[in-house]
């Protein structure tokens, strides 16, 4: 049986709690963001077609947050 690392289990806890309900994605911290940005990249999903697809899909929507943030608005209202 495959050991389950602590990067897949943050990985997947973030995870959980975006799908959990669609404002938690804007009450992740910076530092949660970028962390769950480094997790979800080293992922491999390349043998999954959609998988791979909501992955490059998700980091898109980390980056806009990402800059959100650090610019201190949205650049959409």
């Amino acid at each position: 049986m495959t050991e389950i690392s602590d990067e897949d289990r943050q990985r997947v806890e973030f995870l959980q709690r975006i799908s959990s309900s669609k404002h938690e994605f804007k009450k992740f911290s910076l530092e949660e963001l970028k962390r769950l940005q480094e997790l979800v990249e080293k992922k491999d999903y390349s043998h999954d077609k959609k998988a791979h697809k909501s992955k490059v899909k998700l980091l898109g929507k980390i980056n806009v947050r990402i800059y959100e943030l650090t610019e201190g608005k949205g650049i959409w209202g």
